[in-house]
């Protein structure tokens, strides 16, 4: 038998290594100061690039994309080369890989502060570094088949079915969400609008974080949770069930984020009913990952990366029953837009992709400078500080969430709503917005203690950069005929590949394709026009400052919220809303029946200074609307932009375009002058006010019309 030797490629294990750790400090910091800023308003500086709604985006991306992102590859990069026997398909595609990779993180560091934003959660980037993610993306998916390709085991391990689905599904969803026409260098406008951008959108954010946050993990947790507690998967045909039926599933469970919204209800009924249907294969992976560790529990005093490892998996089987619950409508009726979701977003984020992180770096350090954890000790220490940050976290998220969700929901015996300032609600959580930083805090300074340990043991060991190993070639045939129909599908990757692709894409074409063909699922309103050229550069202000944060534009058919907002919300309402805004969480009022609710007057002080109109408000203040001066340069091509998606803005609307915003924004302003303000026409203020006085008013313009019929 031939034996060949290779090496393993460790330098761009320690590079993932390295910024991990680094994204990892950098972006639970931007989240705590943006939990800081919700106790404090203060903290938000009065200085745009630090304001809440533009560092929550910042630290979402820097930590799903630059921390997870990179703890993916650094253990994918790490396992696969062990798993395949074989050194990676490229060192070149690698280093791309890496620099690509985390030059994508940079920019989004720098734009994202910038209010360069498309707004849509977990794909705020704009479109010359969507483009860059994909020709990354595609360059590592080359590297993962190529090392699979070229593998010395026959048999594919369990961990790389994860990858490979990883792979194809994330390019997927990331292509056919951003398809969008370009306005400007970093200004573009999505294909979709309303119904249809919120369906794909969620399509997209929900399998973000299955495939991105939840296959390529679970891959890990296969192969490094077995070798940790020297123990076999405890049971291979349960992680075929666990495989096949996770990807099914998960891709029709988006919708459930839309529960009540004006999504046909067809479309939310197929979420719901899917999600449920998660809890098998969820449950069936954490169980898989767990009962592994029977007969190895003395290995949690000796390991101290099983600890999070254990940790984690629990964690994970929390979020996943937690999850396919709270996409029941009834409950959803009581947690959506409130501080429940933010709780069970941060048990996977915390738990399971925190710890299970931490557990990697753990077990690699050591191994890549051949030496012991500097210390057990520590990391013993970051374990339980990191425990009690996430129950500082999640807790008192929990119990805010539920506290708002009744709140908004109670009437007082003569039938009004017993809260009827909707600052009432926010008051009440301030303690419990005091204490999730706590938490962060607790968090954080976990995490340093790592650092810290990793560094002592780099330093006290050697780095081997390339690791010797041998193994057998692999034989062009097997020596016996397979007798299990998955065993021999494991020796096809490209059939393996496929039949994953396949798998992906049933649940998308099912929900997505009858929006687009079937006209009776988005009908139209005849009132409903696109907005005028001073309202579109409010609405695309609107989208940088990152309103969306805190503001649903959403209103269901609840008494609860049409008493407090008004009419409840029409698909035909939001047939020009590229993007839609329809938001995931009000931590401020729903602001969809916002226009003519007040006078200009009020929108012009609520943005100089919160307090002065809504006393308690934790909304930051916005002084440079005010002063800076709206551009209007790009305004041909926004419109142009728009009409290639779809807005029905007739030809030549170009060239008077400036004169109609010149007219309704000496409107604006006069009507300041009346409420004793004095502003002049060409701030951005009047852009955004002039937004926010449509919001809304198209329905009621055709319930007037056909009123004096």
């Amino acid at each position: 038998m031939n034996i060949d030797t290779f090496k393993y490629d460790n330098r761009i294990v320690r590079a993932f290594g390295i910024a991990t750790v680094l994204w990892g400090v950098i972006g639970m910091a931007a989240g705590l100061l943006a939990a800081i800023q919700l106790f404090l308003p203060e903290a938000n500086l009065n200085f745009a690039m630090v304001t809440f709604g533009r560092i929550r985006p910042l630290h979402t991306n820097a930590v799903i994309f630059a921390f997870v992102g990179n703890g993916m590859f650094l253990g994918i990069y790490y396992s696969l080369q062990r798993l395949c026997k074989a050194r990676m398909f490229s060192d070149r595609l690698s280093w791309l890989n890496f620099w690509g990779w985390n030059g994508i993180i940079v920019a989004a560091a720098i734009t994202l502060p910038l209010g360069l934003t498309t707004s849509k959660e977990y794909a705020e980037l704009e479109w010359p570094i969507d483009i860059a993610i994909a020709i990354v993306w595609v360059i590592f998916t080359i590297n993962l088949l190529g090392t699979i390709i070229k593998r010395r085991e026959r048999h594919m391990y369990v961990a790389i079915w994860f990858y490979i689905a990883t792979a194809v599904t994330i390019a997927i969803l990331h292509i056919f969400n951003s398809l969008a026409i370009p306005a400007t260098a970093f200004k573009s406008y999505p294909i979709y609008a309303g119904v249809q951008d919120a369906l794909v959108q969620w399509w997209y954010a929900h399998n973000a974080v299955a495939f991105f946050l939840t296959t390529p993990y679970l891959g890990l947790m296969y192969y490094f949770l077995p070798k940790a507690a020297n123990r076999p998967v405890f049971s291979y045909r349960l992680s075929i069930i666990h495989f096949w039926g996770l990807i099914f599933i998960y891709i029709w469970a988006g919708p459930h984020h839309l529960l009540y919204t004006a999504l046909p209800d067809w479309a939310q009924s197929l979420g719901m009913v899917f999600s449920i249907m998660l809890i098998a294969p969820s449950w069936g992976g954490m169980l898989n990952g767990l009962l592994t560790l029977r007969g190895a529990w003395n290995k949690l005093q000796e390991e101290p990366m099983l600890k999070f490892m254990v940790v984690a998996v629990t964690a994970y089987g929390m979020a996943t029953l937690e999850g396919p619950m709270m996409s029941i409508k009834s409950v959803n009726a009581l947690s959506h837009y409130t501080d429940w979701t933010i709780a069970h977003v941060h048990t996977g984020a915390l738990g399971w992709n925190g710890f299970l992180t931490f557990s990697i770096l753990y077990w690699i350090f050591p191994r890549l400078y051949q030496t012991r954890l500097w210390s057990n000790k520590l990391a013993n220490y970051h374990f339980w500080i990191g425990v009690m940050g996430m129950m500082f976290y999640v807790v008192p998220m929990y119990w805010s969430g539920v506290t708002q969700g009744l709140m908004w929901k109670q009437f007082s015996a003569d039938g009004y709503l017993l809260y009827p300032n909707f600052l009432e609600t926010v008051t009440q959580l301030l303690p419990m917005y005091r204490l999730r930083a706590i938490g962060g805090t607790l968090y954080i300074f976990g995490t340093l203690l790592m650092a810290y340990n990793l560094y002592r043991t780099a330093k006290a060991g050697t780095f081997l950069a390339d690791q010797e190993a041998q193994a057998p070639a692999l034989a062009k045939k097997p020596d016996q005929k397979e007798k299990h129909w998955h065993r021999l599908l494991e020796t096809k990757p490209v059939t393996f590949t496929a039949l994953s692709l396949v798998a992906i894409l049933i649940g998308g074409l099912v929900e997505i394709v009858p929006l687009y063909l079937i006209k009776e699922n988005v009908p139209t309103i005849s009132s409903v026009k696109p907005y005028t050229s001073l309202e579109l550069l409010g609405r695309d202000i609107y989208i940088r400052e990152g309103c969306v944060g805190c503001h649903s534009q959403m209103i269901r058919p609840f008494r609860s919220e049409t008493e407090r907002y008004g009419e409840y919300s029409k698909a035909g309402e939001f047939v020009y809303d590229h993007p839609f805004l329809w938001g995931s969480k009000r931590t401020g009022p729903d602001l969809h029946r916002v226009g003519g609710k007040y006078p200009d007057a009020w929108h012009y002080r609520h943005m100089d200074a919160p307090g002065s109109t809504s006393p308690g408000s934790i909304m930051p203040a916005y002084p440079w609307l005010l002063t800076d001066e709206l551009k209007t340069d790009s305004l041909p091509a926004r419109i142009g932009a728009l009409r290639k998606v779809g807005v029905p803005y007739p030809e030549g609307y170009e060239e008077q375009a400036f004169a109609e915003l010149e007219a309704q924004s000496l409107q604006i302003q006069a009507n300041l002058t009346e409420g004793m303000v004095e502003a002049e026409s060409d701030r951005e203020i009047i852009a955004l006010i002039a937004y926010l006085q449509r919001l809304g008013t198209d329905i009621a313009v055709e319930t007037e019309e056909e009123a004096n019929q």
